[in-house]
């Protein structure tokens, strides 16, 4: 397939909706499970049913659109299962602290066994179509003789990335148990998971997030020494093409801008 076709198919893929993603996962699963499973109105266990519904379907429906599931995001799935089985059928509340840290470490396992195969993560989650111009770079390693460099440097971006899901795994530990004291399938329960949910962005994804971006750093900064290319011509295409459009319409902005003070 030609650089141009694989362009075009890159533009027909149906991308996540970051927004989206938020709202379903984290934001109507804290709304509901904060005002909704108290007793006159849905109670502490059909409201974390219907609560934990909204990113299920969310990932059904990913699923269905794209046709495939990775493992890290069926590793995802799993941990909303079992939160909901925890609270559902009563277990032991400390069981969610176990739940919260497994979810991430299974993860950071999952990206580190993969390095054993012909199909590291790494690439899935940072090396990709949809950041890098991954066949540029590819064919400027291959003709500078600089693929097995690259590949060192990419295990080494993996023990980075591995690294932000331990982070997580930690944070997310000590989170569930500061944050949740009740017995499963109350409804102080709920709001406690309720809680929980609503800061698990700042308290675990930020941290995690900070470490995976030095990760992507030092790809970046790698590539750009073993290929010579600058950031901006290693981005995939269509990042390029927005690029350009938006110094287009800053530009555009600023003369009329120029034009109005003038007048």
């Amino acid at each position: 397939m030609s650089n141009s076709e694989n362009v075009e198919a890159n533009k027909r893929k149906q991308k996540e909706n970051p927004f989206v993603s938020i709202v379903f996962n984290i934001v109507i699963p804290v709304i509901v499970l904060s005002k909704l499973t108290t007793a006159d109105r849905l109670g502490p266990i059909y409201g974390l049913i219907v609560a934990l519904a909204f990113p299920t379907i969310y990932f059904i429906w990913d699923f269905l659109k794209n046709r495939k599931a990775n493992v890290i995001s069926i590793i995802g799935f799993v941990g909303i299962l079992l939160t909901g089985i925890i609270g559902v059928f009563k277990f032991p509340s400390e069981w969610i602290a176990y739940k919260e840290a497994s979810v991430p470490f299974l993860i950071g396992l999952a990206i580190l066994i993969s390095l054993k195969t012909p199909y590291p993560l790494v690439r899935k989650l940072l090396y990709n179509e949809n950041l890098m111009d991954v066949q540029k770079v590819d064919a400027i390693l291959e003709e500078k003789n600089k693929r097995e460099e690259f590949d060192r440097v990419l295990v080494n971006a993996t023990y980075l990335l591995a690294l932000s899901f331990l982070v997580s795994t930690i944070t997310n530990f000590v989170l569930a148990k500061v944050v949740i004291h009740s017995p499963s399938g109350t409804e102080a329960f709920t709001q406690e998971l309720a809680r929980m949910t609503a800061l698990s962005f700042p308290v675990n994804a930020l941290p995690a997030t900070a470490v995976m971006m030095v990760a992507l750093w030092y790809l970046i900064r790698n590539l750009k020494k073993t290929t010579g290319l600058t950031m901006e011509e290693m981005l995939a295409p269509e990042l390029r093409e927005k690029m350009d459009e938006s110094e287009k319409k800053e530009k555009t902005e600023s003369s009329d801008n120029e034009e109005d003070s003038k007048m």
